[in-house]
């Protein structure tokens, strides 16, 4: 949220600077324009003057005007609007006579002409154009934009990518420090286990708590792969879904119905670490459940397209509202009073970080229920 308001104040700061300079600039080329003008009024006076001029007239005045104007555009036309003399104009070697014509329709639709009455029977037009530096001095505010507006992007872009690296930081951190605390007590326990083994072989509770301590050094060596880049193997996405939908099927309220749907196909395979996506389907249920209160229906659909392997989730929880698809993600979102709000966050950085998937809400009804979607890319050549 911090790098969010920081980057809207420069967001802010840019928008007032910039209209600041565009206010400022059109203001100037607006002086400007009426300078240019009136130098052109001058011009035409000195160009009919110099017209008009006999043997004894002294034209140098006119002409130090004349010569003067380097860079306004200017076209002198005759009664009928044909150039008869232009100044600072870049004529196309060919198709001068056309060129001329356009230039000339397009200036009588923008501005009046100065008009040059030579003598009482001969009118002249004179038209021009803003000069170089006029226009540039028109663009140079959006060139200032767009410089203001690269420089608020590198920072947003620095920012985010500080942000996200101390995250993925304290991310890894946290999971590999863990699957480090877990390791202590697991084999304490297994030590433990082993010695009960040998005073009691025949007790049947000993099973369970086997159990229960080979599912922490699971969740140990989940912790121990999130914290660090997995090794990507061939695995069946069949084998991982049936997997995790039968040790989730019977620790779930009897309250809640859970189905298992699988499309026909030859096979499912794909290149990923099969623990961490057991992990996903887990915390995707876990999150289904959650949101049914305990009690409703979820179908699990696995399924399979030309290039793909797409796995759906299903409730009949409360749904999501649509402005919240991806704010689910995030870590520490969470509906519920108690809880991290680190399950989805943890199942997108499974599904797209290590494996460059995709996980989104594929659709969802506020009080009807959620879709979620897994799509992992097949594994075609293992």
């Amino acid at each position: 949220m911090r790098y969010r308001t920081i980057s809207w104040i420069g967001v802010i700061f840019a928008v007032l600077f910039v209209s600041g300079s565009v206010w400022f600039t059109h203001r100037l080329s607006k002086q400007f324009a009426e300078v240019e003008k009136q130098r052109m009024a001058v011009w035409a006076e000195a160009t009919r003057q110099l017209v008009m001029a006999d043997e004894n007239t002294d034209i140098s005045l006119y002409s130090s005007i004349i010569e003067a104007n380097t860079t306004i555009p200017v076209y002198m036309t005759d009664a009928d609007y044909r150039v008869i003399l232009t100044r600072n104009v870049q004529v196309p070697p060919l198709h001068a006579e056309e060129f001329y014509a356009r230039k000339i329709a397009r200036l009588r639709d923008s501005q009046e002409p100065i008009e040059v009455r030579v003598s009482p029977d001969v009118t002249q037009y004179i038209f021009y154009e803003e000069s170089n530096l006029l226009r540039q001095l028109r663009l140079f505010p959006w060139v200032q934009l767009l410089v203001v507006l690269s420089f608020m992007a590198l920072i947003v872009t620095y920012m985010i990518t500080s942000y996200r690296s101390e995250q993925n930081r304290v991310w890894v951190g946290l999971t590999k420090e863990t699957a480090h605390q877990l390791g202590t007590p697991i084999s304490s326990l297994n030590g433990w286990l082993e010695l009960l083994r040998a005073r009691y072989p025949d007790d049947d509770l000993l099973s369970d708590i086997a159990t229960d301590i080979n599912r922490l050094q699971l969740v140990a060596e989940r912790f121990s792969r999130i914290g660090s880049a997995p090794t990507l193997v061939p695995a069946d996405m069949r084998q991982i879904v049936e997997e995790s939908f039968a040790y989730m099927r019977t620790r779930v309220s009897n309250k809640v119905e859970i189905e298992l749907k699988i499309d026909d196909a030859n096979t499912y395979v794909i290149l990923g670490d099969a623990p961490l996506l057991k992990w996903v389907v887990e915390n995707l249920i876990k999150n289904a459940v959650d949101a049914m209160n305990g009690r409703g229906w979820i179908e699990l659909h696995l399924l399979h397209s030309a290039t793909n392997i797409i796995l759906d989730v299903t409730d009949t929880g409360r749904g999501i509202e649509r402005k919240l698809y991806s704010q689910v993600f995030r870590p520490g979102y969470t509906t519920k009073t108690r809880g991290w709000g680190l399950g989805l966050s943890l199942c997108k950085r499974i599904v797209e970080d290590y494996h460059c998937g995709k996980i989104f809400v594929r659709q969802s009804v506020v009080g009807k229920g959620t879709t979620f979607r897994v799509v992992l890319k097949q594994c075609i050549d293992c």
